[in-house]
């Protein structure tokens, strides 16, 4: 059976209706949102399915989107990959600014430890049942989230530098 993506998708639907949503297409991967509080049972049948076959868990990353709704503002994105038939997906499961939190894939992919944590670690997005959700690269006594979109990128108020050599002129001039 070739595997492409209406195929993922019907099988998709059948099985989850509609916690499986917003499905496009770019550069060929099928990209789609799924319903947070199922991200684990989905994985795993992605992964555990013999047609589908998602054997290998390429990236785990967050995304902060300060502009949407409370309960969407911080994504988890999953890039799933078949090595067997080459075929690539993105997942995404949004979650909210109160209790930011999706179940862990530890258990079936051993790649997303770090990457959970990593995650963790600049959105404070927690994983749970993940065996070790600590900080991986900032210290422990960071109390803050430094790729959330919540602080300037700078710090208006230097005197130490000119915009202009750093290739922006000021509205003014």
């Amino acid at each position: 059976m070739s595997l492409d993506n209406q195929t993922i998708q019907k099988k998709l639907v059948d099985t989850f209706g509609l916690d499986i949503i917003e499905f496009h297409e770019s550069h060929d991967i099928l990209t789609f949102e799924i319903n947070s509080k199922k991200n684990h049972e989905i994985i795993k049948f992605l992964k555990e399915d013999k047609d589908l076959n998602f054997n290998f868990l390429t990236d785990v990353c967050g995304v902060h989107f300060p502009d949407y709704e409370k309960n969407r503002q911080f994504a988890v994105v999953y890039h799933l990959h078949n090595w067997y038939k080459n075929v690539r997906i993105r997942i995404k499961c949004f979650t909210s600014t109160d209790n930011p939190n999706v179940d862990s894939v530890v258990d079936l992919y051993k790649s997303a430890n770090w990457q959970e944590r990593e995650t963790y670690d600049f959105y404070g997005i927690k994983f749970n049942n993940h065996p070790q959700m600590k900080r991986i690269l900032n210290m422990d006594e960071m109390e803050s989230f430094p790729l959330r979109k919540e602080f300037p990128m700078e710090d208006q108020g230097r005197t130490d530098k000119d915009d202009r050599f750093f290739g922006r002129i000021p509205n003014n001039c």
